[in-house]
C-alpha cells in the first residue's frame, strides 16, 4: 500500500507531500491542473525513465520519494534476491534526477539499477490508464489472464521448469549433432594427421637429444682430431703433461725430507696427476665413441626435418607441442567414436522431456479451460452491471504449433456488445468506452482472486457517463474493500464513492510562478468539488444540493 507521496521540484511542482490511506481514494481537479504530472512523478520511482525536462525551471535537481506498507505483499524473497535490506513493513523508493542527466535510485536508501527498481515497483502498483486498454490486444496478456484466474501458478511453475528442461536438452542434443556434422566432415583429415603424428612416436625431450647428436655427427673429424692432441698432449709426446707433472712430484718429495711445509702441495700434485690420468682416459673413451658415420647421420638429418616439418605445418615451436597436440586429435577421435552412443542417449532423454512437457502442458491447458466457462460468466455479469445488457464473452483456446514458455495454448478475447453481432477479437470490435468497462471488469476479477498490489485507475471512466459512471464508482469502491485503489477521476459519481478525496489545483508561489498543488479535502470542500463536477465553474445550489445527495447516499 502506498502511505505517502513527496514530490520535490518536478514539472510544475515546487514541493508537495500527500499522505494516502487504504480503500478507495479519488483525485479530481480542473483539466490542466497536474493530475498527470502527479502520477508522472510516480511512475519515477516505480522504474520510468527520466527526463532532464521534467525538472523544475531553475532547480538543480528534482526528488520523489514514495513510503509503502509492504507487510502484505512476501517480498522477503525478492529483496533476498536482489540482495537488499528488506524490514518486512516499510519499505521506500526514491528517485533523483539531476539538471546534468544523471539519475540516481534508491532502495531503503540504498543505490539500485533503475530494472530492478521497476522490478519492485511492478509489484507494488499497478497503474491502469486509457493506453493500458490496448493491452486487450496482447495474445499473452489475454492468456496471464486467464491464467491469474484459473490460478494456475502451481501448474505453470511445474510447466515452465517442465519446459526448461527440455529447451536445454533440446539445444543440447541440436549442439550434438552439429558437432557430429562437422566431425564427419573433418574426420579423415584429422585421421590423417593423427597418423602421421603417431606414427613419427615422438618422445619428450628428443628433439634437444637429436640436434645434440646431429652438431657431433657433422664435425666428427674435428672432434677425433682434437681429442687425439689431447691425448698425445697428456701422454703420448715426449714431453707430455704427465711425464712432466710425475717430474714434479718427484722432485718435491726430494725436497719434502728438508722442508716438510712442501707436503700439502706434494699431495696435490699427486691428486692432479690422478685427475689428468682420469682425464686421459675418458678422453680415449669419447675418441673411440666418435666415429664417421654418414648413414646415421642421414638418419638423424631426416628425424630432425621430419619433425621440423610438423612442427611448421602445426605451427608450434617444440616436440612436447606436437605430442600434445596428437593426444588432443586422440580424444577427438575417440569422441567421434562414441559420437553415435552419446546422441542415442541424449535423443532417447530429450524425447523423455519432451513427453514430460507435453504432459505438464497437457495439465495446464485442462485447468486453463475448465476456468473459462466461469471466467466468460462473471465477466458478462460484470459488464451487465455496467449496462451492456447484451455482451457476450468468450474465451477461444488454440493449440501453437509450438509450445512456448507459457505453454501449448493460445487464448483469445472474442467479444460482443449486441445480440445481432457475431463474437470478434475484443481489440477489433469494442468501442473506447467498452474497452475501458471490458478491462475495469477484468481487473475486478483478478482483484477479488489474486492479492493485487495498489492499483491506479487513471480517467478509466472516460466514455462512461449517468448511471454506467456510478456503477463503475461502485466496482472502484468495491475493489477498495480488498486493496488500496486509487481513481483519477472527472465524473462526480465515481468522486462521490472514494473514502478520500484529494482535490489537484493550480496556485501562485511567492515568485508568482504558477505551481501544482494537492489538498485532501474536508467534508464541506468535498461538497463544493463535486458541485464544481456536476455543474462546472458556476456552481449552482441545485449542483450543492445534489453533491450532498450523492455523497449521504455514499
Amino acid at each position: 500500500m502506498l502511505k505517502s507521496l513527496y514530490i520535490q521540484n518536478f514539472a510544475l511542482i515546487d514541493s508537495l507531500r500527500i499522505g494516502f490511506d487504504p480503500g478507495f481514494s479519488v483525485i479530481s481537479g480542473e483539466t490542466g491542473a497536474g493530475k498527470s504530472i502527479i502520477l508522472g512523478a510516480l511512475s519515477l520511482i516505480l522504474g520510468q525513465r527520466a527526463d532532464v525536462k521534467q525538472i523544475k525551471q531553475g532547480a538543480e535537481k528534482c526528488v520523489i520519494e514514495g513510503v509503502f506498507d509492504v507487510s502484505a505483499y512476501h517480498l522477503a524473497s525478492f529483496f533476498e534476491e536482489m540482495d537488499w535490506v528488506y524490514d518486512g513493513d516499510e519499505c521506500i523508493l526514491r528517485r533523483e534526477i539531476w539538471s546534468n542527466g544523471k539519475s540516481r535510485a534508491f532502495v531503503n536508501d540504498s543505490p539500485v539499477y533503475l530494472n530492478d527498481l521497476k522490478g519492485l515497483g511492478d509489484r507494488l502498483i499497478d497503474i491502469h490508464s486509457q493506453h493500458q486498454n490496448l493491452s486487450l490486444n496482447d495474445n499473452l496478456f489475454q492468456l496471464n489472464v486467464v491464467d491469474l484466474l484459473a490460478d494456475t501458478k502451481a501448474e505453470r511453475t511445474d510447466y515452465g521448469e517442465a519446459y526448461v528442461a527440455y529447451r536445454s536438452s533440446e539445444k543440447a542434443l541440436s549442439d550434438l549433432l552439429e558437432q557430429s556434422r562437422k566431425n564427419r566432415e573433418e574426420e579423415d583429415y584429422l585421421r590423417f594427421q593423427h597418423r602421421a603424428l603417431a606414427e613419427i612416436n615422438l618422445q619428450p625431450g628428443e628433439q634437444g637429444q637429436l640436434e645434440e647428436e646431429l652438431e657431433a655427427a657433422s664435425h666428427a673429424e674435428e672432434i677425433k682430431t682434437g681429442l687425439y692432441a689431447a691425448t698425445a698432449l697428456l701422454s703420448e709426446e715426449d714431453r707430455n703433461v704427465e711425464s712432466m707433472l710425475r717430474t714434479v712430484a718427484d722432485t718435491l718429495r726430494n725436497v719434502q725430507r728438508f722442508y716438510p711445509k712442501l707436503s700439502d702441495l706434494s699431495l696435490r700434485v699427486d691428486s692432479a696427476f690422478i685427475e689428468l690420468k682420469d682425464v686421459r682416459e675418458e678422453i680415449t673413451g669419447y675418441f673411440e665413441e666418435v666415429e664417421f658415420d654418414p648413414a646415421h647421420r642421414q638418419l638423424l638429418e631426416e628425424r630432425l626435418s621430419a619433425i621440423y616439418d610438423l612442427q611448421k605445418k602445426h605451427s608450434v615451436t617444440t616436440v612436447e607441442d606436437l605430442i600434445a597436440l596428437r593426444d588432443e586429435m586422440g580424444r577427438r577421435l575417440e569422441n567421434i567414436d562414441s559420437l553415435d552412443e552419446r546422441l542415442q542417449a541424449l535423443e532417447k532423454e530429450t524425447e523423455g522431456k519432451r513427453k514430460s512437457m507435453q504432459e505438464k502442458a497437457a495439465l495446464l491447458s485442462k485447468k486453463r479451460k475448465k476456468a473459462a466457462p466461469h471466467i466468460e460468466k462473471e465477466l458478462v455479469e460484470r459488464l451487465a452491471y455496467l449496462r451492456m445488457a447484451d455482451v457476450r464473452f468468450q474465451c477461444e483456446f488454440r493449440a501453437k504449433e509450438v509450445p512456448d514458455a507459457t505453454g501449448a495454448d493460445t487464448v483469445q478475447f472474442l467479444f460482443s456488445a449486441n445480440k445481432n453481432v457475431a463474437l470478434q477479437p475484443v481489440s477489433q470490435i469494442a468501442s473506447g468506452g467498452e474497452m475501458s468497462r471490458v478491462m475495469l471488469g477484468i481487473k475486478a476479477m483478478i482483484a477479488g482472486a489474486t492479492s493485487l498490489p495498489t492499483i491506479i485507475f487513471d480517467e478509466i471512466d472516460t466514455g462512461t457517463s449517468g448511471e454506467v459512471a456510478d456503477r463503475v464508482g461502485n466496482i472502484m469502491e468495491e475493489m477498495g474493500e480488498r486493496m488500496q485503489v486509487i481513481g483519477i477521476t472527472h465524473l462526480p459519481q465515481i468522486a462521490s464513492k472514494g473514502a478520500t478525496h484529494f482535490l489537484v489545483y493550480k496556485g501562485d508561489a511567492d515568485n508568482n510562478i504558477v505551481t501544482t498543488r494537492i489538498k485532501e479535502l474536508a467534508p464541506g470542500e468535498r461538497v463544493q468539488e463535486i458541485a464544481r463536477m456536476l455543474s462546472g465553474a458556476e456552481i449552482t445550489e441545485q449542483a450543492i444540493e445534489n453533491a450532498k445527495v450523492m455523497l449521504k447516499r455514499n
